[in-house]
């Protein structure tokens, strides 16, 4: 059977076989069984192509019965909650909102095979122009491209520093916990990308104010990967300053140049993002009960795993 599948480096495959029990002689048979487990779901309308279901494989260390879980709950989310998977209102909006500079996947890796650098900006907006809302919906669009395009994210994951610098309690208000609720699980459970840690700096009072909202909202995992930074030097402990963008006085490109890139990206992949509406799950369909979603996101904000046959 030939794949059609972009080859790894060297380092991402050995990371591969290492990390996420990666066999390369049984790629294939991997990705058919998968792919006759899905053929068999009434329920589930998916992607078939080898680029994307290997993303799952991955996402879940080849545990067939978690890659299942994990496909399912992609699309049941998608299909259940689809204000969050919405575009936004047009494509120059979207340009509009990536010419804000809020974030960068940084093109330097840290460390050959080593996950991939992600800059955000939450306070870098005006929220009198944009809000939260938008920019969570914007970012899920582009992680979906992301699973596409960056095998150092499937293979190696992410790694997010994150800037608070102008951060105020405008833009604090715009915070919607119920939403929050489920963006957050969304992307620990349904989402084939591992997040391998969160450094937080230029932190303030109004950040302070929605951590503490959101802290609770939080499965113990996410909590752990956090750490929130008092001085950059604390920060460039952990990740040297070579691997932040040119702004801040690093060696991993530039900002501007870097969401450039993502307008181009957001051109190339139009129609794929137009096809998404095709696929996901018909809920009449499922084999057993429906889904309780109030079991799953629970009423005092606690997450509790998808169940899949």
């Amino acid at each position: 059977m030939t794949l059609n599948l972009r080859p790894l480096s060297s380092a991402l495959q050995q990371k591969a076989i290492e990390e996420l029990n990666e066999n390369p002689n049984r790629i294939a048979e991997d990705l058919q069984m998968f792919r006759e487990w899905i053929l068999k779901q009434p329920h589930i309308r998916s992607r078939m192509d080898d680029q994307f279901l290997i993303a799952f494989l991955r996402g879940s260390k080849y545990s067939l019965e978690k890659t299942k879980k994990k496909l399912d709950g992609y699309y049941t989310i998608r299909t259940n909650f689809p204000e969050l998977f919405e575009s936004l209102v047009d494509e120059q909006r979207a340009r509009a909102i990536l010419r804000m500079c809020l974030g960068a996947h940084l093109p330097i890796p840290l460390g050959e095979g080593g996950p991939r650098l992600v800059l955000m900006r939450p306070g870098h907006y005006n929220p009198d122009l944009a809000s939260l809302y938008e920019l969570m919906k914007l970012d899920l669009l582009f992680k979906d491209l992301i699973m596409l395009e960056d095998d150092h994210v499937i293979v190696g994951g992410y790694v997010h520093l994150i800037d608070f610098a102008g951060f105020s309690t405008k833009h604090a208000l715009q915070f919607q916990p119920a939403k929050m609720k489920h963006l957050i699980y969304y992307t620990e459970e349904a989402l084939p990308i591992r997040t391998r840690a969160q450094h937080l700096f230029n932190t303030g009072t109004a950040f302070e104010t929605i951590f503490g909202v959101m802290k609770p909202l939080l499965p113990g995992k996410v909590k752990e990967r956090i750490m929130v930074h008092t001085s950059m030097e604390s920060v460039y402990e952990q990740i040297p300053l070579k691997y932040f963008p040119k702004e801040y006085g690093g060696e991993n490109g530039s900002i501007e140049e870097i969401a450039a890139i993502g307008e181009d990206m957001l051109m190339r992949y139009r129609e794929y993002l137009a096809e998404q509406k095709e696929y996901g799950t018909d809920e009449k369909l499922r084999p057993g009960n429906p889904i309780n979603f109030d079991a799953i996101f629970g009423v005092e904000g606690s997450f509790r795993k998808l169940e899949v046959d």
